[in-house]
């Protein structure tokens, strides 16, 4: 499931900041002011302290910039999986987690909770996929969506930070 790491800490701590944004800037889905915020705090002595600091500039954002955040994320099994359109990161962690093997039941399970919690949240219900399988993604989905909208974006914003996490180690090597 994981990449080969494309890029030693080191290269990147001391590429130009353009192209660290550019290297950096799908790790939080569609948002490379994640990394252009810890631009001015390299070099990163590991992967965690980058990951770090990168949680830390999320969290520290506006409520609008982490309600952006959120919503730059695709639905679990939804249209943008169907047409196509997920980034290669979001592909292969739904992949991953056999949501492009869902029976028909589940498929139109997920659609459901996926239109019930998009009404109540007004974002899409986010979960780092890896280490889940169809059957305890759906259990979290149901749960979750009792949650007041606060908490939930709360958990949101966690889960974000952990896909994160596996999407820095998956790019980055150590040197």
């Amino acid at each position: 499931m994981s990449q080969v790491p494309v890029i030693s800490l080191h290269t990147l701590n001391q590429a130009e900041p353009a192209e660290f944004v550019r290297i950096l800037g799908s790790i939080f889905e569609h948002s490379p002011w994640v990394a252009e915020a810890v631009l001015p705090q390299r070099p990163f002595a590991s992967v965690r302290d980058l990951h770090v600091a990168m949680a830390a500039a999320v969290r520290a954002a506006s409520e609008t910039a982490r309600l952006t955040l959120i919503q730059a994320h695709p639905e679990l099994a939804g249209k943008a999986a169907i047409r196509g359109e997920l980034t290669a990161e979001s592909t292969r962690e739904q992949s991953g987690a056999g949501l492009n093997q869902c029976s028909p039941e589940e498929f139109a399970q997920l659609q459901q909770l996926n239109a019930d919690y998009n009404k109540k949240f007004g974002f899409p219900f986010i979960i780092a996929v890896r280490g889940h399988d169809r059957q305890s993604i759906i259990r979290h989905f149901s749960q979750r969506i009792q949650a007041p909208r606060e908490q939930e974006m709360q958990e949101c914003i966690e889960q974000i930070a952990r896909i994160a996490a596996f999407r820095l180690a998956d790019l980055i090597s150590v040197d």
